[in-house]
């Protein structure tokens, strides 16, 4: 039964149809056009995401202002947005870029840039501040160095989260 065409196709039929339509143009295209899509939307994530991620991090009074409105808004299902941007946004590639960068990718990146600052020793500010650094100074070389791995892991969940959803 497993060897019935009609329920499983053989593994070499579908390698061939693979790379059968990866030689067609039209499919290139369309995936060009998605992947343009995900990383516009995941590069406004990053725009606004990273400074809102960042400040949150830095500053517990930021932290417990912004929080419960940025959990609220994470707690919205997917599907509750999608009437909503495509009124803001109109028909085409808008509300799918905004699904991708508000729904996927921003919330990522806030949370995990969130966990990138936070988990910066407090030793390296008390280092920087003991040589008369100011604020812009600590954020400049302590804080965006440090929070670099989150960043970079918010990214890549970003990207992946992105992706998905386009399907």
């Amino acid at each position: 039964m497993a060897n019935n065409f009609f329920i499983f196709p053989t593994l070499e039929s579908v390698v061939y149809s693979v790379f059968d339509s990866l030689r067609d143009l039209y499919v290139l295209r369309n995936i060009g056009i998605t992947m343009r899509r995900v990383l516009t939307g995941v590069l406004y994530a990053c725009l606004i995401g990273f400074p809102i991620g960042l400040l949150m991090g830095y500053s517990p009074k930021l932290m417990k202002a912004i929080a419960p409105f940025i959990n609220s808004l994470r707690q919205v299902p997917i599907m509750a947005w999608v009437p909503l941007s495509i009124v803001w946004f109109g028909l085409g590639d808008g509300p799918t870029i905004f699904m991708i960068a508000f729904q996927r990718g921003l919330f990522t990146l806030i949370l995990n840039t969130i966990a990138g600052v936070q988990d910066i020793s407090r030793d390296y500010y008390h280092a920087v501040r003991s040589m008369g650094a100011n604020t812009w100074d600590v954020i400049r070389d302590v804080i965006m160095p440090g929070a670099l791995p989150g960043v970079i892991t918010g990214v890549r969940l970003a990207i992946s989260a992105g992706w998905m959803s386009v399907i």
